[in-house]
């Protein structure tokens, strides 16, 4: 089963980023049209509650330009995939762009319990994916990033590694924390 960040049409990725490495306008449009969606998904969960609709445009904007400019380096390094690289890029920005600004992040304390016992499910599913979401945010940076990286865009864990510079036993680590944090957030067992 392919990861839910393969690329969906991987036959002409190449022929697409050679294009845009020689300039071609109309390959750029293509690999903006095809990333636009990861990337801002990628941004707007790191940033949160912080990612106002700005700021994720214009760190969105930010990423395809560093990444176009960057084209010769990643096709000469050629490792990772071009998705993968891309959003590096826009988590190293999101990364940065929080610790420009301390403070923007949420607590688990601000996280409802959303849980009841006599609660209808078909009712209760807005309620409980905005006490998913809530939750979430409510993670640390850098637990928040390794989080959405494994489990919006199914990157391994060493390509997470690779994305926020650290250790793939960090990777583990975070990941271990974020999981755990958000099973009390949302009123599971620790």
């Amino acid at each position: 089963m392919a990861s839910p960040h393969a690329d969906p049409w991987p036959a002409d990725e190449s022929a697409l980023v050679a294009g845009a490495c020689a300039g071609d306008r109309d390959a750029c449009r293509k690999l903006v049209r095809r990333y636009e969606r990861a990337v801002f998904s990628q941004l707007r969960g790191v940033l949160t509650p912080s990612g106002r609709a700005g700021v994720v445009e214009d760190l969105a904007q930010e990423t395809f330009l560093r990444a176009f400019r960057a084209l010769p380096r990643y096709t000469s390094d050629g490792r990772a995939k071009f998705s993968t690289w891309l959003l590096t890029i826009a988590t190293r920005l999101a990364l940065n762009e929080l610790r420009r600004r301390p403070g923007a992040t949420m607590t688990l304390d601000s996280v409802e319990h959303w849980a009841s016992d006599d609660s209808d499910p078909s009712r209760d599913a807005p309620l409980v994916g905005r006490a998913i979401e809530s939750a979430v945010q409510a993670l640390s940076p850098p637990l928040r990033a390794a989080f959405m990286l494994r489990e919006l865009h199914g990157f391994e864990y060493t390509e997470i590694a690779e994305a926020l510079g650290v250790d793939l036993g960090t990777v583990k680590s975070r990941l271990s924390r974020a999981r755990a944090r958000l099973r009390e957030a949302l009123g599971g067992e620790p």
